[in-house]
C-alpha cells in the first residue's frame, strides 16, 4: 500500500466528535491546557477528587506525542544514574529514578482501574550497545543500580544477545524487566474517557490564545471564548505555545520519527525479537523499535535535529529504513507502510522538570521518557492542587531558560551536529 503519513497508532481508532454542541463552561476551578498523558492524568485526578476541572485541547486528545510515541514505558530518566547521583547526590537521586517505577506501577493500575484495552504488558526493555566500550559501562550501571538504586537489571554479552535480539549489529544488551510497553493511541483515548467519567470536561479543538492573571485567578483566552479558572495547569510539553512565553522558553521540540513495517511473518518477527521487549540503543543519535500485536517492526529515532515538519518526516523516513535494514539485514525486502514524526519537549538540562512556574503549574520536558512520567506527574501535580501530600521528586529545581530562544529553535541543527560527532569520537 502507498506509505501512510500518519501514526500506525490511529489506525482503527473512532474517530473524534466533528463538532461540541455543548454550552462553553465559562467557569472551572482549574483550566487545564493540553490534552496529551499529563493533562488528562491530572484532569482524571481532580475530577476524583470533587474539583472542576476543563481540559482545552488544540487539536483532538492526544494528538501530539501522546499518540506518536513509540508506545515504550522506561525505567529511569533521560539523565543517567551517575550524572543523577553526581548532581543532586544519592537520596534526591533515588527518588528521581524511583519516580520512573511509580510511574510503571501507576499507569499499570490506571488501565486495570478504568479497563483501557491498550495492550498493556510488562515486556521489559533492552538497551543495546553500539560499541564494546558501551557494554562496558553496561556492567558498570549494572553494578551502581544494584548498589544505589537497589535495582537489578542483567547483562548479555555479545556472543548470547540471540536469545533476546535478532542482530549482530550491537555489542551486547542490558535488560530490564521492569520497563513495560503499550498501544499509546488506545491508551490516550481510554484516559480520556476515564477523565470524562470522572467529571472532566475535555473540550477538543480548543486552542488557548492569551492568559492572564485577574485577581485571584485566570482568564484563559480561547477559541471557544474567555473560561474563568483558580488555576491554570500547563501541560503542553514538545507543543508549548506563545500563550505561555516563559515557559516556551524553557522547552525545546525535538523531532522523533518513527516508520513501521508491512506484517512480518510470525517466524520472521520471532528471530528478531523472541520476547518481544521494547528496545532502544546506545547513542545520542539513538533509534528504538518494537514489535507491534499484528507483527510489524515500529523503528523510530532521532533521525533529524529539527521540529516535526511534514518534510523532515518524508526525509527520515528514507534515514530510518537505512539504519533499520543495517539493524536488521533480513527486512531488507520489506516494507514500509507508515512514516510519522512528533514533538518530544526536551529542556536544557535534560530533566524533567515539574511544580509551578510563577502563578502557574506546570509538568512538562520528559526528554523521550513521556508516557508513565507524564501519565504519573499529572497525578502528582493534581494532588498538589487537591492539598494533598506533595510526592514530586522534581520540586523547587531550578527549571533553566535558553539563552537566545523565544521558542524557535534556530540551534538544533548546531545540536545535531555535535551529538553526531560525540557518537563518532565514543
Amino acid at each position: 500500500m502507498p506509505l501512510r503519513e500518519t501514526p500506525y497508532w490511529w489506525e482503527g481508532l473512532p474517530p473524534s466528535a466533528a463538532a461540541d454542541e455543548r454550552p462553553w463552561p465559562g467557569r472551572t476551578d482549574v483550566a487545564v491546557i493540553g490534552g496529551g498523558y499529563t493533562g488528562l492524568s491530572a484532569a482524571r485526578t481532580l475530577a476524583r477528587g470533587g474539583t472542576s476541572v476543563v481540559v482545552l485541547e488544540r487539536e483532538t486528545v492526544g494528538w501530539g506525542a501522546s499518540s506518536r510515541n513509540g508506545g515504550q514505558v522506561l525505567t529511569g530518566q533521560k539523565v543517567g544514574i551517575d550524572d543523577l547521583l553526581h548532581r543532586f547526590g544519592a537520596e534526591r537521586a533515588r527518588a528521581i529514578f524511583g519516580a520512573s517505577l511509580a510511574a510503571i506501577d501507576f499507569v499499570e493500575r490506571v488501565v486495570a482501574g478504568e479497563g483501557i484495552d491498550c495492550g498493556f504488558s510488562r515486556a521489559g526493555h533492552l538497551e543495546a550497545a553500539c560499541k564494546p566500550a558501551h557494554f562496558d559501562g553496561f556492567r558498570k550501571t549494572q553494578e551502581l543500580l544494584a548498589r544505589a538504586f537497589g535495582h537489578e537489571v542483567d547483562v548479555i554479552p555479545r556472543a548470547e544477545q540471540e536469545s533476546e535480539l535478532g542482530s549482530s549489529f550491537y555489542h551486547g544488551l542490558l535488560l530490564d524487566p521492569k520497563s513495560a510497553g503499550l498501544h499509546p493511541g488506545r491508551y490516550v483515548r481510554g484516559l480520556a474517557a476515564a477523565a470524562a467519567r470522572a467529571g472532566a470536561d475535555v473540550r477538543e479543538r480548543t486552542a488557548v490564545e492569551a492568559l492572564r492573571r485577574d485577581g485571584n485567578g485566570f482568564i484563559v483566552g480561547t477559541s471557544r471564548g474567555r473560561l474563568r479558572a483558580q488555576e491554570v495547569l500547563v501541560a503542553t510539553n514538545g507543543y508549548t505555545g506563545a500563550a505561555t512565553p516563559a515557559l516556551r522558553r524553557r522547552i525545546v521540540p525535538v523531532g522523533s520519527y518513527i516508520v513501521a513495517t508491512a506484517p512480518i511473518p510470525q517466524g520472521v518477527a520471532e528471530t528478531l525479537l523472541p520476547r518481544r521487549r521494547m528496545v532502544f540503543d546506545s547513542k545520542n543519535f539513538l533509534y528504538y523499535f518494537r514489535l507491534s500485536d499484528d507483527n510489524r517492526l515500529l523503528f523510530g529515532g532521532r533521525a533529524q535535529f529539527t521540529p516535526s515538519t511534514a518534510s523532515s518526516t518524508r526525509t527520515s523516513a528514507e534515514i530510518l529504513r537505512r539504519a533499520m535494514v543495517e539493524v536488521f539485514p533480513a527486512l531488507r525486502d520489506v516494507a514500509l507502510d507508515y512514516a510519522w514524526s512528533g514533538n518530544v519537549g526536551f529542556t536544557r538540562d535534560f530533566l524533567l522538570h515539574a511544580g509551578q512556574l510563577g502563578d502557574l503549574r506546570f509538568s512538562m520536558g520528559c526528554c523521550g521518557h513521556g508516557v508513565g512520567m507524564s501519565t504519573y506527574l499529572g497525578d502528582v501535580i493534581a494532588d498538589l492542587i487537591l492539598g494533598r501530600p506533595d510526592r514530586n521528586p522534581f520540586r523547587a529545581l531550578p527549571f533553566p531558560a535558553i539563552p537566545l530562544y523565544t521558542g524557535r529553535p534556530w540551534f538544533l541543527p548546531l545540536a545535531g551536529a555535535w551529538y553526531k560527532l560525540l557518537d563518532w569520537l565514543q
